[in-house]
C-alpha cells in the first residue's frame, strides 16, 4: 500500500494508504477503496495554505526569491506503461533529454532514484496524464499508484516528488524534435525523453505553480525532506 499524499498550496490529494498523519485532516467523502481523495490542506502550512518553504518546488522558490540560489537539478519523468522518458534541467537553459527506460515496478522506481542522484537532482517532476478539460483519466490513477510508492522511497533519500500536468506534452515533444532536426527514426525511440523535456519546460515556465508535491504520510519522512532541503540550500 502507498503511504504518500499529493499536496499543493490549496487542495490536497490523498493517495492509497494505511493511515493518515495528524497534520492532515481525513477526507470528508467516502469513495471506493484505493480511490484518490481530495481535501483541504492544513497542519504543515505557512500563511494561507502555503507549504513550508523547504517543501516548495525549486522553480517556485526561485520565482519568489531571485536571490535564492539553492536547490539542485530537476529530473523530468514521463511515465508510460512500457517506456519512461527522462530529462534534466535547472531552469537556466532548456532541459535536455537523458534516456528512455524500459523498466517497470521496483526496478523502474529504484533506477529513477539512482538517476536523480547521478544527475544531482533533488526533486523529480513527474507528468500526470489529464484530459483537455483538466480531468484525470484511468492512466492518471496508474501514474499516481507508481508515484505514491516512489515518493516514500525518494523521501528516504531526501528527494522530493511532484506531479505536473502533462496534457499535450507528447504533441509538443514531436514538434520540438522536428524543429531541432531530429530524424524520424530517432524520434520513434526518443519521443518519451523529449516528452519529459516538455514536462520540465512547462514546470519551469510556470515557475512551478502547477506542481503538486507528493508527501509520505510518515511525519519523520516529511521532517527529513525539510531538513535535507535546508541543508542543500546551504551548500
Amino acid at each position: 500500500m502507498t503511504n504518500a499524499v499529493a499536496v499543493e498550496p490549496a487542495p490536497l490529494v490523498w493517495a492509497r494508504s494505511c493511515a493518515a498523519v495528524a497534520s492532515f485532516p481525513p477526507p470528508r467523502r467516502r469513495r471506493a477503496a484505493g480511490a484518490i481523495r481530495a481535501s483541504t490542506a492544513s497542519g504543515r502550512t505557512e500563511g494561507a495554505g502555503e507549504l513550508p518553504a523547504p517543501l516548495l518546488p525549486n522553480a517556485r522558490r526561485r520565482g519568489r526569491d531571485p536571490l535564492w540560489h539553492g536547490g539542485g537539478f530537476s529530473l523530468g519523468v514521463d511515465l508510460g506503461d512500457a517506456r519512461t522518458g527522462l530529462a534534466v534541467g535547472r531552469g537556466i537553459t532548456l532541459p535536455r533529454p537523458l534516456t528512455v527506460l524500459k523498466l517497470r515496478g521496483q526496478k523502474l522506481e529504484l533506477t529513477l532514484l539512482d538517476v536523480a542522484r547521478q544527475q544531482e537532482a533533488d526533486e523529480l517532476i513527474i507528468g500526470l496524464p489529464v484530459s483537455a478539460d483538466g480531468r484525470e483519466t484511468p492512466q492518471s490513477n496508474k501514474v499516481r499508484s507508481v508515484v505514491g510508492r516512489l515518493a516514500v522511497q525518494a523521501a528516504q533519500r531526501g528527494l522530493r516528488v511532484y506531479l505536473q500536468d502533462e496534457y499535450g506534452t507528447s504533441t509538443d515533444a514531436l514538434e520540438y524534435m522536428i524543429s531541432r532536426g531530429v530524424k524520424k527514426s530517432a524520434r520513434d525511440t526518443q519521443s518519451d525523453a523529449y516528452a519529459a523535456v516538455m514536462i520540465l519546460k512547462r514546470y519551469f515556465t510556470s515557475s512551478g505553480q502547477g506542481a503538486k508535491i507528493v508527501l509520505p504520510r510518515q511525519p519523520e519522512l516529511q521532517d527529513k525532506l525539510i531538513v535535507q532541503s535546508r541543508q542543500d540550500a546551504e551548500i
